[in-house]
């Protein structure tokens, strides 16, 4: 399909903060192309100046323990919505919201939260290893593989939690090291979800060896790389080359407001350009966090570091105003466009 126009205001608000001239609309081949919002199927070109990896609530409280009861959703809002403003008038127009099942993923407050912010909110399906299996329910241990892929199916099908809220990508996570057995079944799990669905495969993960042992698993599986988003990606630039190499997303998301994270993730996005890989980086800054059982929340960070620092520094450093885009706007709608990607 043709490109369709950005919303003017926030694309001029954007544009504003990171310095850029006019984005170039997108082009997408395929007529019927999507992605999933909290609200519904929109356009891939819709989705406009994006973050990533970002969150509205967490509650670490364990799978075993965790309920809805454990936070109001009138506080949350309270709590989150100037935030979300903030980066609206940032020029950000929509925001992938990672939080998994069992760690406080609240469709019906994103839901809420997209209306009242008017941005456009992803949500997840999935369950998260990462952290020693503390959040993963207890048939997640048990069931098979097919068996997770199936209740994963079955939300894209027919909605999250008894609300008509299709994921827009499947969450997983993984420990640092080697994967154990269980992991790999997240994997495989997720592997038979995309090919049923076309959802993007986001997995916390950090160092290449487990990155490499993933796509190894999806490749047997026969999911294209392209399929998987290399979440909270780490190691020497060696080893993000290499993996990179694969054609997997690699995500730079946990970039943080000091100076010292700023110039880190600046070069590196500079260096992965150079080195070809431009068209497959993601940025977000893995912020917000409202805590259940924290007074008032806890501490909250916001969302507006790209748009305040980084671009910026991008910029400053030779980044074009149409690379910009291909950052913020091209990347993330090409990576969570629901498309099953083969072999």
């Amino acid at each position: 399909m043709s490109g369709v126009a950005i919303n003017r205001f926030s694309r001029r608000k954007f544009l504003k903060a990171a310095g850029a001239a006019p984005l170039i609309l997108m082009d997408f081949k395929a007529q019927n192309a999507f992605i999933n919002t909290v609200d519904g199927k929109i356009k891939p070109a819709e989705l406009g100046p994006a973050l990533i990896h970002e969150h509205v609530l967490v509650d670490f409280i364990g799978a075993d323990k965790i309920s809805s009861d454990r936070w109001q959703h009138e506080d949350v809002i309270k709590k989150v919505l100037p935030y979300l403003l903030e980066v609206k008038k940032k020029g950000i127009k929509s925001i992938v919201e990672c939080t998994p099942a069992f760690i406080g993923r609240d469709v019906r407050l994103l839901q809420k939260l997209a209306v009242a912010s008017g941005l456009k909110l992803v949500t997840n399906t999935g369950y998260y290893g990462a952290s020693d299996n503390k959040y993963l329910p207890a048939w997640a241990f048990t069931e098979t593989a097919e068996a997770l892929a199936a209740r994963w199916i079955s939300e894209y099908e027919n909605g999250i939690d008894g609300t008509n809220v299709k994921p827009g990508f499947i969450k997983t996570g993984v420990n640092s090291g080697p994967l154990s057995a269980l992991h790999q079944k997240l994997v495989t799990a997720a592997a038979l979800t995309h090919l049923k669905t076309g959802l993007t495969i986001c997995s916390h993960t950090g160092p290449a060896l487990p990155a490499n042992q993933e796509i190894e698993i999806l490749k047997k599986l026969g999911v294209d790389p392209k399929a998987f988003v290399w979440v909270h990606a780490n190691g020497t630039r060696e080893e993000i080359v290499n993996t990179a190499k694969s054609g997997c997303w690699v995500s730079l998301d946990g970039i943080g407001d000091e100076d010292k994270s700023v110039t880190a993730n600046g070069e590196l996005i500079l260096f992965l350009k150079k080195e070809g890989f431009f068209n497959q980086l993601l940025i977000s800054h893995d912020a917000g966090w409202y805590r259940p059982g924290e007074p008032g929340g806890g501490e909250f960070r916001g969302y507006t570091t790209i748009s305040d620092k980084v671009i910026p520094y991008l910029k400053a450093n030779g980044l074009r105003e149409k690379e910009v885009q291909q950052l913020m706007v091209h990347n993330p709608a090409n990576a969570f466009t629901v498309s099953v990607r083969k072999l």
